[in-house]
């Protein structure tokens, strides 16, 4: 698994209006702004991710992957766009 390949999974599973992802193979981390993620508290938004990625969890193609959930809302006034 590459950086851009998991990048390219979840925009492809997860209308991401922000989506960074970083990682060094095994231990990723990804930052992603969704409508998706909508009136869903951080363990929804969390389930919703790993739905999405369920194959590559599984076969431990993707592995300790730490995230950061936002709302398209919530992205602008962290960002303080």
């Amino acid at each position: 698994m590459t950086v851009e390949k998991l990048r390219e999974l979840i925009a492809a599973r997860i209308a991401c209006d922000h989506l960074d992802v970083s990682g060094d193979g095994h231990h990723w981390f990804a930052t992603i702004v969704s409508s998706e993620f909508e009136g869903k508290n951080r363990v929804a938004r969390h389930q919703v991710v790993h739905a999405a990625l369920d194959e590559e969890l599984a076969s431990n193609a993707v592995h300790a992957l730490s995230m950061k959930n936002f709302t398209p809302a919530e992205w602008a006034a962290r960002s303080g766009a």
